[in-house]
């Protein structure tokens, strides 16, 4: 079992800079929008079962999974505001998916409305079981936030129809998504529901994935699909899941996946599987991913490639894959105990998760460039400006569940003890001994290293502080004396009878670094990555002059903290330093054998995540730096 639980969404209530604007704007703006966009494109009037041929908006196969993101945000944001206008929304929007389940249990508008014959017949590509998954999420969070059972009895009847479809026996189908996602999604559906036949499903699902005889080669050869040999790598079901020691294909559905297998290798006591988990996350950990936290370099698939493949100006880094990789990264802390994990977690939630989401909460990132010149403007998706939706809405509808959830990864529970995962401010309340005991964390995290947790309550419980593998030291002091805990997998443990009002002081030690990555990657092949604490920083043409690319960062940067430009949240801290502009010699020659000349400048950072909420602009990660 878990070493660590997640708190319920009201139990953290985060008052920090950076995440609590976020949580507020997601339901101020982000939900609005998507709501009134799946309104306009006819994502939600496909559940009234009344389209017909020939009228617009045709359904398609992914839309119900759009709509499922929307509703679980929905219930995510009414537990934690306890709104009545989005109790309302919420109670009409449940009503109205449900009311398209058919009598059997079926609840997908694009194939009750369009091809009801073609069911289960392409896996591969039509995102059935995909769509179901989201489902059972969405109907898990209006549980959890309202205690109705309509929408989780619904979830629950499509869950038996599809373990009925599928499974080992001679008259069940054989197969498993093309999209990964509902193995993760039963787990939290047994969980909630009190019926482990869904989390062995889920197993099923699992282990079943790219056995032989291929299911996905047999299945292209009943009905046209697209599955070829070469195309099984894209769906991870070249072979089967328990020997995959690569993050390979669409990295969304990789990660989803991998979360799947990480929760039912913990419910399961799974050593052997939990252990492909890890040796998954080592590979993208220490080859696949970008400094960022984004995964997926390739836009053509969507897909991980192959080790050190990590260019900066054609990243696919699709926004959705780092809240993926930030999911599994949660799992993976919490059914290990390991603190290691949350080095992955910090850095998708500082930087390659918010950066797909403008502070305005309205405009998006598909993919998530390190490098932007001029010329990258013409490349499709990866363009230098957020856009306002998608035609395939993955991302935007991801970050209406993903915003609501950001205090779970802050503070764990498990136990007698009570785990502090990301020192952002807020209030917490949890029972690590059995009885409530509140905390309040203080400070300006990440951006200054002091932090107070005061705490108020009492018991005897271990109070577990993660010490960042980004800082060089941690300072930990109780009532203001030193403290020292016993170190145990990248935790302090603190162990004693606490009363109310004792105070831990914490100071984390944040210097201005700088990263160079791996000689293997190309891409970065001399230069390196301005960062402070858990933050990635970048350079925008805004602030530094068009062509980033042509500065070079001084032997001695002088790195300097200043305030952040006009534009970006007060209190943001930027980083100055000494660098050099190119300039050639000789004018207007493309190519010329003649010196390079250059002058001093002092360039200014910000946040990664941050960049482009001040209009178009070039930006770059990777500086070229004077050894």
């Amino acid at each position: 079992m878990s070493f660590y639980q997640s708190l319920p969404l009201p139990a953290v209530r985060l008052q920090d800079e950076v995440f609590a604007p976020r949580i507020r704007t997601g339901i101020e703006r982000t939900l609005p929008g998507a709501i009134e966009r799946c309104r306009e494109t006819g994502r939600l009037d496909m559940f009234r079962l009344q389209w017909r041929p020939g009228m617009p908006n045709r359904p398609h196969v992914y839309w119900t999974s759009d709509v499922a993101k929307v509703l679980e945000g929905l219930a995510m944001d009414y537990e934690l505001t306890r709104s009545p206008e989005l109790g309302r929304q919420l109670e009409e929007l449940v009503e109205l998916v449900v009311s398209a389940q058919e009598p059997d249990g079926y609840l997908n508008p694009p194939f009750t409305l369009i091809n009801p014959q073609d069911r289960w017949k392409n896996l591969f590509n039509w995102h059935e079981l995909y769509c179901a998954g989201h489902l059972m999420e969405a109907a898990v969070a209006h549980f959890q936030a309202t205690g109705r059972r309509n929408f989780l009895d619904a979830a629950c009847r499509f869950a038996d129809l599809i373990d009925r479809e599928f499974g080992p026996g001679p008259e069940q189908r054989h197969g498993y998504p093309g999209h990964e996602e509902i193995e993760l999604a039963l787990c939290k559906l047994a969980d909630a529901a009190g019926n482990p036949r869904y989390r062995k499903l889920a197993a099923y699902f699992i282990d079943e994935r790219g056995r032989e005889p291929n299911y996905f080669l047999l299945e292209g050869e009943a009905f046209p699909t697209e599955a070829s040999p070469d195309q099984l790598i894209n769906r991870q079901a070249h072979r089967p899941v328990r020997e995959q020691t690569e993050a390979v294909g669409h990295a969304v559905r990789a990660l989803y996946l991998y979360s799947g297998m990480a929760d039912c290798a913990d419910a399961a006591g799974d050593a052997e599987l939990l252990e492909c988990c890890r040796k998954l996350f080592e590979n993208i950990e220490n080859r696949r991913m970008y400094l960022t936290g984004g995964v997926g370099s390739a836009a053509r698939g969507e897909c991980f490639t192959m080790d050190y493949d990590l260019p900066n100006d054609t990243a696919y880094a699709e926004s959705c894959a780092a809240i993926a990789l930030a999911f599994f990264a949660d799992r993976m802390l919490r059914h290990t105990g390991d603190a290691h994990y949350a080095e992955v977690l910090e850095k998708c939630l500082y930087n390659g998760t918010l950066s797909g989401l403008s502070l305005s909460g309205d405009r998006f990132f598909y993919g998530n460039l390190l490098e932007v010149s001029e010329s990258t403007a013409t490349s499709g998706h990866q363009c230098r400006e957020r856009q306002p939706w998608f035609d395939c809405s993955c991302c935007p509808t991801s970050f209406c569940r993903f915003l609501p959830q950001l205090g779970r990864f802050c503070f764990l529970a498990g136990n007698g003890e009570a785990a502090l995962i990301i020192p952002a401010a807020g209030h917490v309340v949890c029972s690590p001994a059995g009885a409530p005991v509140a905390f309040d964390v203080s400070g300006r995290y990440p951006y200054e290293p002091e932090v107070a947790v005061t705490v108020r309550g009492s018991g005897r419980f271990t109070f577990s502080i993660r010490l960042p593998e980004w800082c060089p030291e941690v300072g930990i002091q109780l009532n203001g004396a030193p403290v020292s805990g016993r170190m145990e997998r990248g935790f302090c443990k603190i162990d004693r009878e606490w009363r109310p009002g004792d105070r831990l002081s914490l100071h984390y030690a944040m210097p201005v670094r700088l990263l160079r990555s791996h000689p293997a990657v190309a891409a970065n092949a001399g230069r390196a990555a301005i960062t402070r604490g858990p933050l990635v920083y970048a350079l925008e043409s805004i602030d530094n002059g068009p062509r980033p690319s042509q500065l070079i960062l001084d032997q001695d940067p002088d790195f300097r903290l200043a305030s952040a430009p006009d534009g970006l949240p007060p209190g943001t801290v930027a980083v100055s330093a000494r660098a050099r502009r190119e300039t050639r010699t000789t004018a207007g020659s493309l190519y010329a054998p003649g010196s390079v000349s250059s002058e001093p400048v002092r360039v200014t950072a910000v946040p990664y995540a941050l960049w482009q909420n001040r209009g178009p602009a070039e930006m770059l990660v990777w500086m070229r730096c004077d050894d």
